[in-house]
């Protein structure tokens, strides 16, 4: 089914990858220190390589469930991501980046729209990001790893980020980087936007479900601005 901007009355953003770019700086890092060895890599791809050593290192359960998934375990991946997610929910927080155009579009949106947070991230790193930003005012909900008992790519985050919302979940629209976001909105009930300034690559966030593929996380403004 094609993504209809006329349902949606609610959006729940993912952060990292989503809203955050912090990431895109240890891609670069990782592209300068793989540059040597260009030759031997897969078709000389060094930013490939160094997106994917960074997604393994710093999003291992989304790496995992993602490579999975292709091969129908998602459920067990599901479960160690969920445990992981658990794990790294009181890691201290760093610093972050914002997505070129958020910062801009937020407001906007959050005027027409209740806005959500749906994070595997915890309460921490989650509210650090919002706060270093000062983003918190425009969020009606914020939902980590430490909300629900099961995180993404269960439902339990997306279902309860609706209720706290106060929108029926099939009115709201999911909006991530990566399948583990797909996955969550999907099994939900709520539709998906894929986005591609973070880790995920449009073959498998369509695969996942994902009911429009973006640039970027600036787009969503535009997709919404049919209505």
């Amino acid at each position: 089914m094609p993504f209809d901007p006329n349902r949606v009355q609610a959006l729940l953003f993912d952060i990292d990858g989503t809203l955050s770019d912090t990431d895109d700086q240890m891609v670069a890092h990782f592209r300068r220190v793989l540059r040597p060895l260009k030759r031997i890599l897969p078709n000389q791809d060094v930013h490939a390589a160094a997106r994917w050593l960074v997604m393994g290192l710093e999003t291992p359960g989304n790496f995992i469930y993602t490579k999975l998934d292709r091969f129908g375990l998602d459920g067990p991946a599901g479960r160690l991501l969920n445990t992981l997610s658990h794990q790294r929910a009181n890691r201290k927080p760093k610093y972050f980046q914002v997505i070129p155009g958020v910062m801009e579009m937020l407001p906007r949106l959050a005027v027409r729209y209740p806005l959500a947070i749906v994070s595997a991230r915890g309460d921490a790193g989650a509210l650090a990001f919002l706060d270093q930003f000062g983003l918190r005012p425009y969020f009606k909900a914020v939902v980590t790893a430490q909300t629900c008992e099961f995180t993404k790519p269960f439902p339990d985050p997306v279902l309860e980020a609706a209720r706290q919302v106060d929108v029926p979940v099939e009115a709201c629209v999911m909006i991530g980087d990566t399948t583990v976001d797909m996955h969550a909105g999907k099994s939900a009930g709520a539709q998906t936007i894929g986005v591609l300034c973070g880790f995920g690559h449009r073959k498998e966030l369509l695969r996942a479900g994902a009911d429009v593929i973006l640039e970027t996380t600036a787009g969503v403004e535009n997709i919404l601005a049919e209505i």
